[in-house]
């Protein structure tokens, strides 16, 4: 097993700033001595598989992060600690023995995570701790955890620079984030911000570049975390599914009705599975969301003074509930309800990364496809957003849920034999019809394929380019390729069980 700590310090946290004294000095820890009983070290061994072929199982990788315990013999990390894990174990603070460990829920969106410990001896003589409030601009914060390059814990003194949101390094989302101003080091994610004596925000990630700027994940999302857990609602964050424009420009607002001193923002498209579909419109001019005004350059105050994205009101909901809005159409005040059954993610063509799941996968004739996501891009190595085909970077940065397509389907690269000669150097190839019919979907394409009756199948790329096999020569020789390449299964398990020609037929040679 190799050794990495990439991951994990990717968008690990806090540590040695102004101040970092353990038991051993004290100065901060006498203000709170039984915090330290709650803090946690933990030890994770991870599995990231390999896009490029996903059939295999990928490389492991060890890291170290930090938590907290809470009521319920829960304890509360980040997610980008634990995920992928394959084998967890936590060790208190002051004790040399680990406990192995599990996870028992998880937030990829908000970076959050609850694991949770089964033998009762690791709780024994053990503290916990409780969420506290949102700590406000200057007030200091004192964050727990184990850096990388020790063995003892450190806690560290900061101070709230600002509140606002802030793209998770994790989930590629925005969300209400802290910043703190402090120094980072590896190993510091999943530890405790704490402000008198509660939590007031978890250490979540570093700012690349930039000296003594951190972020914190806040206790309000945190909280929001635990709500939907304790009430058995949906996890995740809502989204409105709409793109909208800022309305500062006094002509744009004349045109759309606005007057001078009214605020708001411009419905310019209506997202796929928005739920704001059959209420607003195109040209629309949102004012207010649950009455909360929205500002023209789309903020909205969430404190006195202080503003961040409209994104918040929605938010604040969970998956499911209703939120009102308020919007001119033509000049005239109108009022509903959105049902918010969207998630954040729905919002996206092009899946950010994704932990805990298998990756997708299709094989027919030695055709491998799989839809595009992030995970697959980054397979082109640590330079991935200047070294993967730039044709795929064009729908990453342009990355809007379509209503014609329900992910992107790619021939990813072909497994070369008798089967699909002359086809052997076409990869990352955008299929876009299959027998004429429009692939919205990689489940799609594989219903078409198997249901297909004609003596070929037609693939069509993007480009107009054609992959022409014989469907009755292909169905008698898959299982013979799969075997060649020591492929176990034609499809990834989230597609269902492999069809009878991966497990029959004669195996055939590669050729050349």
């Amino acid at each position: 097993m190799r050794t990495e700590s990439s991951r994990c310090s990717t968008v690990a946290f806090l540590t040695l700033c102004a101040m970092a004294f353990g038991r051993d000095g004290r100065a901060i820890a006498a203000e709170a001595p039984d915090i330290d009983d709650a803090i946690v070290k933990i030890y994770t061994v991870s599995s990231r598989t390999d896009y490029r072929n996903p059939w295999n199982a990928g490389d492991t990788a060890a890291c170290t992060g930090s938590g907290c315990i809470m009521k319920g013999r829960k304890l509360l990390t980040n997610a980008h600690v634990v995920s992928d894990s394959t084998f967890l174990q936590v060790r208190r603070y002051g004790q040399s023995q680990r406990y192995n460990a599990r996870v028992e829920t998880v937030s990829h969106e908000a970076d959050l995570a609850i694991l949770t410990v089964d033998d009762p001896d690791f709780f024994t003589g053990a503290s916990f701790l409780e969420l506290g409030d949102l700590p406000e601009p200057q007030q200091e914060v004192m964050v727990y955890g184990f850096p990388m390059g020790g063995d003892t814990m450190s806690i560290t003194k900061g101070v709230v620079s600002r509140v606002e949101h802030q793209t998770y390094v994790h989930s590629g989302l925005a969300l209400l984030a802290v910043q703190i101003d402090a120094a980072i080091n590896p190993g510091n994610s999943g530890g405790p911000a704490i402000v008198d004596g509660h939590i007031a925000g978890v250490a979540m990630m570093m700012v690349e570049k930039a000296n003594n700027i951190g972020y914190i994940v806040p206790v309000t999302i945190i909280r929001h975390f635990f709500d939907g857990i304790g009430t058995g609602r949906q996890p995740g964050f809502p989204s409105l599914g709409l793109m909208l424009q800022p309305m500062e420009n006094p002509d744009l607002k004349r045109k759309f009705q606005t007057t001078a001193k009214q605020d708001g923002m411009l419905v310019t498209k209506i997202l796929r599975n928005s739920p704001a579909r059959g209420e607003l419109q195109v040209g629309d001019v949102i004012t207010r969301l649950d009455d909360q005004p929205v500002a023209s350059d789309g903020t909205v105050e969430f404190r006195k003074g202080e503003r961040t994205s409209l994104a918040l009101v929605a938010q604040k909901h969970h998956l499911g509930e209703k939120m009102k809005v308020d919007y001119l159409r033509n000049g005239k005040a109108l009022s509903g309800w959105l049902t918010l059954t969207n998630r954040m993610t729905d919002d996206l063509l092009v899946p950010l990364d994704r932990y805990d799941v298998v990756p997708t996968y299709y094989i027919w004739g030695g055709l491998v496809f799989c839809p595009l996501t992030t995970d697959f891009l980054k397979s082109w190595g640590q330079n991935w957003q200047n070294d993967a085909p730039k044709d795929l970077m064009a729908l990453l940065d342009n990355n809007v849920a379509d209503d014609q397509v329900e992910e992107v389907v790619l021939l990813s690269r072909v497994l070369a034999g008798d089967l699909n000669q002359g086809y052997e150097d076409m990869e990352s190839v955008v299929i876009r019809r299959v027998n004429g019919i429009a692939v919205r979907s990689l489940r799609q394409l594989i219903a078409t394929v198997e249901d297909a009756k004609t003596s070929y199948v037609v693939f069509e790329g993007r480009d107009g380019e054609q992959i022409v096999l014989d469907r009755e020569h292909v169905e008698k020789n898959q299982a013979g390729i799969l075997r060649t390449y020591g492929i176990a299964r034609d499809r990834s398990s989230d597609l269902g069980p492999a069809t009878p020609q991966a497990t029959n037929g004669p195996a055939k040679s590669r050729g050349n």
